[in-house]
């Protein structure tokens, strides 16, 4: 098993659908456009991310119908679009008054899922994370993650631990992003190759895209079941705690939800929907650059030979191809740092609703379409283990439900 030491064509802008109007409107429809072609043409700039990904959120929000009001044209021209430059300007349509007026610049500061994860996706815990404290995450986001805990490592350790009964790991140098990215590849089509010869693989890393954002994340374990006609895999999720007890409902919900996240990565990415050009273009990847050495011998030596990050991401996908979704049940472990005994399970079944509709409420967020949240009052407590809230606005109103 490997393990990473650290953790495009041209694209053509939908038609605009026509509509008769009068001379007024036309010319206000006219400088709305305008408007919006300044901020394609910003996009497709090399500054810019993800110009496939910029260039469906137009498509979807603002030439979805085939006729347009004056008023919702203008609406779509003063939306922010996400990750292009460190401020955007946008032309405010509503203050033209006619085509000889001035344009009012306005400037939009750029989303936090640019400036903080751009480069390398949206994780998981980053969801879940933001489900527990959405002001937290802002707080560890502006002003970095507090030290962890001892309870903390302790988990991590135990981790590390349970990896090492199934996994060997190898130490491989990386020369490139491109050689990064190939070792996350390559540790899932050995953890995949695992699960169907031995029934059970541990540490998994998956990559997806999921309501428009490209998500990264590491399950704990999949077994796959030995007995009767059910062959889905089960996903399964180890937390410790420093008490032998089980956790409030609350940290209850936060593990469900992340264990359903990891599901609905892990059938997005068997149903051979991976878009591997538009993750290429996101990350900017070079799919044609060769390997380094060490991860072509490691390649070879695992059964599947390459030499560059598209011959891996071949591989991958016919390693998805072969798997069958997650099972509907999921398994939450609770065990005592103690001594590593067992304190009880939490099954249940996933919901994916549920889980879309928090997913989506997160991005509100981490896009920027909305300020962060404090936490309900009933769930002031956990502003106790918070190291953030002597700073935080939410000490001060502790009697008030916040947004």
């Amino acid at each position: 098993m490997t393990e990473s030491p650290i953790k495009s064509s041209p694209i053509d802008i939908p038609e605009i659908p026509v509509e008769i109007v009068s001379e007024e409107e036309m010319a206000l429809i006219e400088a709305a456009l305008a408007a919006t072609r300044s901020s394609l043409s910003s996009s497709v700039a090399p500054s810019c991310p993800s110009r496939l990904s910029l260039l469906s959120t137009i498509s979807s929000s603002q030439f979805q119908s085939n006729a347009k009001s004056t008023e919702t044209i203008t609406f779509h021209s003063k939306r922010p679009l996400s990750g292009c430059s460190e401020t955007q300007t946008i032309n405010d349509v509503e203050d033209l008054g006619n085509l000889g007026r001035a344009q009012k610049k306005v400037k939009v500061p750029k989303s936090l899922l640019y400036r903080f994860r751009r480069k390398k996706g949206l994780a998981v815990t980053d969801i879940t994370s933001t489900e527990w404290c959405e002001k937290q995450m802002e707080f560890s986001l502006l002003r970095g993650k507090p030290k962890k805990t001892k309870a903390m490592e302790a988990g991590t350790a135990r981790h590390e631990k349970l990896e090492e009964e199934v996994i060997k790991k190898v130490k491989i140098h990386v020369k490139s992003v491109e050689d990064i990215w190939a070792l996350k590849l390559m540790n899932f089509i050995v953890g995949a190759n695992q699960l169907f010869f031995e029934g059970m693989t541990r540490e998994l890393p998956l990559i997806g895209f999921l309501e428009g954002v490209w998500t990264v994340g590491v399950i704990d374990e999949i077994r796959m079941p030995s007995t009767g006609n059910i062959r889905n895999p089960l996903l399964v999720d180890t937390k410790t705690r420093s008490q032998a007890t089980l956790p409030s409902e609350a940290q209850k919900r936060n593990g469900r939800l992340q264990l359903m996240c990891y599901k609905y990565l892990w059938d997005n990415v068997v149903s051979d929907n991976f878009p591997s050009d538009h993750f290429f273009d996101f990350f900017r990847l070079n799919p044609e650059i060769t390997l380094s050495k060490e991860i072509k011998e490691q390649t070879a030596s695992s059964g599947f030979p390459a030499q560059t990050l598209e011959e891996i991401m071949v591989y991958f996908r016919n390693t998805c191809c072969s798997l069958p979704p997650a099972n509907d049940q999921l398994l939450l472990r609770y065990e005592f740092q103690g001594d590593n005994s067992l304190i009880g399970e939490d099954e249940f079944m996933y919901n994916p609703e549920w889980v879309k509709s928090q997913i989506q409420c997160c991005l509100e967020f981490w896009s920027g379409e909305r300020e962060a949240r404090y936490v309900l009052v009933e769930e002031r407590w956990k502003c106790r283990f918070c190291k953030f809230s002597s700073m935080c606005p939410a000490k001060s109103t502790s009697d008030t439900v916040v947004n």
